[in-house]
């Protein structure tokens, strides 16, 4: 069985307040993006195995196969349902540090595709639950539809935005990784200010959503990482209607006119 997990961006990024397990709440927007995508393979393998292999290819990743997420969905669902082993092939073009979510894809990806290998019978909800055991935004890639996400970015409610008259073009200035350790260490956001609506910002046009929808790690993350913020500068004199960093960054993406690409 093969697929392509995609990518997402966040339209606007609100940290709203810090919880007492260490983890922050925020309000956002995720939105799925599929000119960027990653290669997902999975067959099953003989009983005897008694494990799943992995084998990444592609952009070159910072952890051992083993320690993937994707074999991490498989083990979760084997510890449940004691599913046989499979044989895993992720091929990487979504780049990692980047804000873009392609560890979250991939992982949910993989429970769905099991879901559907060995006839698991779970439902979305069902597949969301397992989702936010290996990461905040993997539930988003369950139904992989536009979102307005709060708590960790686990509580989902869909979302209708129509982006058909733009191009999205998301960019990364090359070298650059940022993690989200090291975005929230440099956090500086005053917790109680009013926000605007981003359900409400989203219907505005375009040409307000520059005044209106914010990534609160933009503060944290350009200072010690200046080419990003100069990409963004550029990507507007190029003409974009809107750009921002898309998580706690490095990636940016750049809203055009569709006549403009």
């Amino acid at each position: 069985m093969k697929t392509r997990p995609n990518c997402k961006i966040n339209l606007g990024l609100h940290v709203v307040g810090r919880r007492a397990d260490g983890y922050h709440d925020i309000e956002t927007i995720f939105l799925p993006v599929f000119s960027l995508c990653d290669e997902l393979e999975i067959t099953p393998a003989p009983a005897s195995q008694g494990q799943p292999t992995m084998v990444q290819q592609g952009i070159e990743l910072d952890n051992a196969p083993d320690q993937n997420l994707c074999v991490r969905a498989w083990q979760l669902l084997h510890d449940e349902f004691d599913i046989p082993p499979v044989n895993i092939l992720l091929t990487k073009h979504i780049p990692f540090g980047a804000g873009l979510g392609g560890g979250s894809a991939d992982a949910a990806f993989t429970l769905r595709m099991l879901n559907e290998m060995f006839s698991l019978g779970l439902d979305q909800a069902q597949l969301e639950l397992r989702a936010a055991q290996l990461g905040a935004d993997c539930p988003f890639f369950v139904a992989n539809r536009a979102a307005y996400a709060t708590g960790i970015g686990d509580r989902l409610e869909p979302i209708d935005i129509d982006l058909s008259r733009y191009d999205i073009c998301i960019e990364m200035p090359e070298g650059e990784t940022v993690s989200t350790r090291e975005a929230y260490a440099n956090l500086a956001v005053d917790f109680g200010q009013p926000r605007p609506d981003l359900r409400q910002a989203v219907k505005q046009p375009i040409v307000e959503w520059k005044k209106l929808i914010v990534n609160d790690f933009e503060k944290s993350v350009f200072p010690l990482h200046p080419a990003i913020s100069r990409l963004k500068t550029r990507l507007y004199e190029r003409g974009a209607r809107y750009v921002s960093m898309t998580g706690s960054g490095a990636a940016l993406f750049a809203i055009y006119d569709k006549f403009m690409r």
